[in-house]
């Protein structure tokens, strides 16, 4: 998959050049994020790390990838109304994984309560990467879904017009013409405006969940402004002052700081750091409320690594959709192959093969966010410790995919200008929202690429290992 700016790779102060126009166009679009030193700071800010060039994508498999999003939408719902199937799912992982049984108690406990939640918003992002097979030929793996705090919409909506900027630069408009407009922030305002409306109360707020150290906010801030030009308040809080100020009335609903809550929008709480035990128990206060959760506790559990290894055992999708066998047939075809640790026979003989072969597997513990995952020789000797222990249940197994490196220049602050043989990931944002049993709205809301050098096996953006890109389709 050639690039069509070969030839510019060998100009070096074309390049010097275009790399200082890529930080300069960063800049003015929007492309930030707060520093390392001062994270809840906006008064020192730097670009985002980014690509210099775009990559390219083969066309087919950016096509089916946002043709099975919808898909995967009705999955995610779908797996979230099934309570005997998560219970089964992670009967395993919840006796040796803490965070995964924390989240599954609030989940069993509002259940019993009786849902007071009857809008249900999914934000979620599929995210895959291009596996060349023993022929060479391409094939979309899917390396996991992201169903709660999926960042990078917000960020991602200014690249294309970075990268535009750039090719120009480099005497390339033709191409520049072609890259594909992109603007997730507004798809993702979209589904949680709807959800709001349906909420039906015009005077509550949307509240963004945050962290505590908040350097990606920039991110956030472009899917909240698309919200206030939709004249719909937004807030920003912490699960700590939930705890301190957030209180349900007795049709349990919401408020802060004596302001209802229509929607909480989590961009936190998908790690055991995010949680103390004040902060889990105004994640229970949440999750009690009418308020709509997005995710919703049930939705969170759904993107468990173990629920993606169970989805990809026979006969499982076709009991989760029954009826959508084209469906199930273009999620099936994304699969890599994934392999349940539980103890056992089967447990047993691919964990000495994983021991045996560490280069063929990724090691996948149930936790989202990146640079969790172990490979290789890390991978052997995590397993050879844990291979008789109920503690391997917490982890999965996936075969490694095997991408096709390329050469681009990854632009970070205070980092020298040099080539670097890299892979990308592809993400698709989907969005739908259920009122009741009734499907409102089930879309594909835009796309993220992220790129990094080959030496790093794993890591997202925000873990500081891979960059924001835009897709060239070839």
């Amino acid at each position: 998959m050639a690039a069509p700016w070969e030839d510019v790779l060998r100009d070096a102060p074309a390049l010097r050049e275009a790399a200082a126009v890529a930080v300069d166009a960063a800049l003015l679009e929007g492309v930030l994020m707060r520093t390392e030193g001062q994270p809840n700071a906006s008064d020192v800010v730097n670009y985002a790390p980014l690509t210099l060039l775009p990559s390219t994508v083969p066309s087919a498999l950016f096509e089916q990838a946002y043709a099975v999003q919808q898909d995967f939408n009705l999955l995610v719902d779908a797996i979230s109304q099934n309570k005997e199937f998560l219970e089964h799912t992670l009967a395993s992982t919840i006796k040796v994984d803490d965070f995964t049984a924390r989240l599954f108690q609030i989940y069993m406990q509002v259940l019993e309560e009786g849902l007071a939640q009857s809008v249900f918003l999914g934000i979620n992002r599929s995210d895959y990467m291009f596996d060349c097979g023993v022929d060479g030929t391409p094939a979309l793996k899917q390396i996991e879904i992201n169903t709660i705090a999926a960042s990078f919409g917000g960020l991602t909506s200014r690249m294309v017009a970075v990268h535009r900027q750039v090719l120009k630069v480099l005497g390339k408009s033709k191409e520049a013409s072609r890259l594909l407009p992109n603007n997730p922030s507004q798809g993702l305002a979209l589904g949680i405006a709807k959800a709001w409306e349906l909420y039906g109360s015009p005077s509550a707020v949307v509240m963004f969940l945050v962290e505590e150290v908040q350097r990606n906010i920039f991110d956030q801030r472009c899917v909240e402004n698309e919200l206030w030009n939709r004249n719909i308040r937004v807030i920003r809080r912490r699960f700590r002052d939930v705890f301190e100020k957030g209180s349900l009335d007795d049709a349990k609903r919401l408020y802060m700081d004596g302001q209802e809550v229509a929607v909480v929008y989590y961009r936190e709480g998908y790690v055991p750091k995010n949680y103390d035990q004040q902060n889990w128990e105004a994640r229970l206060l949440l999750e009690r409320s009418r308020a709509v959760k997005c995710p919703d506790i049930a939705t969170q559990l759904a993107g468990t690594k173990k629920v993606q290894q169970e989805l990809s055992r026979p006969g499982t999708l076709e009991r989760l959709l029954p009826g959508h066998g084209e469906a199930v047939a273009r999620i099936r075809a994304t699969f890599a192959g994934l392999y349940s640790l539980d103890m056992g026979e089967e447990g047993d003989k691919i964990a000495a093969t994983a021991v045996a072969e560490p280069d063929r597997f990724v090691l996948k513990p149930q936790r989202e966010g990146g640079g969790n995952n172990l490979y290789g020789e890390e991978l052997r000797q995590v397993l050879e410790k844990i291979r008789d222990s109920p503690e391997r249940t917490s982890y999965i197994l996936m075969d490694k995919i095997k991408p096709q490196p390329a050469i681009n220049y990854l632009l970070r602050a205070h980092s020298p200008l040099q080539a670097s043989a890299c892979i990308s990931e592809l993400g698709i944002f989907g969005v739908y929202i259920r009122q009741g049993k009734e499907m409102v709205m089930n879309e594909a809301a835009g796309h993220l690429l992220r790129t990094k050098a080959i030496e790093h096996a794993d890591g997202g953006v925000a873990a500081g290992v891979a960059v924001l890109d835009t897709p060239y389709l070839v």
